[in-house]
């Protein structure tokens, strides 16, 4: 039986409608088998491996490292009591003086024959004195006549003494055994009183000064031990005795002092110092110094390895880098730091942890 042309069409398009939803089926059970096998090959990924180093806790001394300066435990300016012209300049500009030392001498001028005047007149008080109380002892003097003798003899004896300190003032002595800085008056010079003759400086104790920020103020107290390297190459060694109370309102720091011991004057004010000041003992942990990360906030500190083999993330602070590591503060207790792969995993991300080699 011959089939019509409208018949053959409607059986050919029916074919290819069934054929497309067939094909489509077995596109779509391909397509989730695959899905189911990425599943599964996700699964059973294999964990990043790491290396970790156990750190146990402990007690380790703590210091804070700041910029600092030597300087001059007293500087002073020297200056005349009496007026007078120089006459002599004993002491080398820079050399180094002791306490008591004539740094400047004034003209004597009439100062000398005064001393010598009163001197005399004492002279005379005093054999006028003797012959008054031999004369009170035969009874021809009174008790008042004595008594204004005995006034006058004093008088002279103060005299005596105003003239020596007069005669005195003209040298002009270093008031401690330090460096003669500064020369303010040559030869020539007149001064008044109260005008300067140098400078004199101390450095032996000599200071090392710095600035402590706010955050580590409280850690200090006056008599912590303190090690200063200055950039000369010199290592001294004192403690704080100052630490301010009040601190500088522009850069919220506090002024800190230390005295140390600088024999024979070899450090010299102003130089560069790093300053190493004791600020107790507490818990601490010594890591490689390579194991230092940065997290996502820009903080810097440690990944490590929890109990359940998951990495976490601790910020921590350095106090003191050593030739076997660093100790740092901020870890609890023993603590499995990664050493190996800390870059390439995350905080939250489980782990297998490998043997060290």
């Amino acid at each position: 039986m011959r089939l019509k042309s409208s018949q053959v069409f409607a059986i050919t398009v029916g074919i290819i409608v069934v054929a497309f939803f067939v094909i489509g089926s077995l596109a779509n059970g391909l397509k989730g088998h695959g899905a189911k096998s990425k599943v599964i090959a996700a699964d059973i990924r294999p964990l990043a491996t790491v290396q970790v180093a156990d750190t146990p806790e402990e007690q380790h001394a703590y210091t804070v490292a700041i910029r600092g300066r030597t300087e001059a435990a007293r500087s002073v300016v020297v200056r005349s009591e009496t007026a007078g012209i120089v006459a002599q300049t004993p002491a080398v500009e820079g050399s180094l003086v002791l306490k008591g030392q004539v740094i400047c001498r004034l003209n004597v001028d009439a100062r000398a024959a005064g001393l010598d005047q009163a001197r005399a007149a004492l002279k005379s008080r005093i054999l006028t004195q003797q012959a008054s109380q031999d004369l009170a002892a035969k009874g021809y003097r009174s008790k008042t006549q004595l008594l204004q003798d005995q006034a006058a003899l004093d008088g002279a004896k103060a005299a005596v003494r105003q003239a020596e300190i007069a005669l005195e003032q003209t040298n002009i002595r270093a008031p401690f055994a330090g460096s003669f800085d500064k020369r303010d008056a040559e030869v020539g010079t007149y001064l008044a009183p109260g005008q300067a003759c140098g400078t004199v400086i101390e450095l032996n104790p000599i200071l090392i000064v710095g600035d402590i920020p706010e955050s580590d103020v409280s850690r200090f107290a006056v008599g912590a031990q303190a090690v200063a390297k200055l950039i000369s190459g010199d290592i001294l060694s004192g403690h704080v005795r100052y630490l301010a109370h009040d601190a500088d309102p522009q850069t919220r720091t506090y002024h800190l002092e230390v005295t140390a011991e600088n024999p024979g004057l070899k450090a010299r004010s102003g130089l560069s110092a790093d300053l190493r000041i004791s600020a107790g003992t507490g818990p601490a942990h010594r890591i490689p110094i390579s194991t230092l990360v940065l997290d996502a906030a820009g903080r810097q500190g440690v990944r490590y390895v929890g109990a359940d083999d998951v990495v976490r993330f601790a910020p921590v602070s350095v106090i003191e880098e050593t030739d076997r590591g660093i100790y740092v503060s901020g870890l609890k207790g023993p603590t499995r730091v990664i050493t190996v792969g800390q870059s390439y995993v995350a905080e939250g991300q489980k782990v297998q942890v490998g043997p060290a080699h």
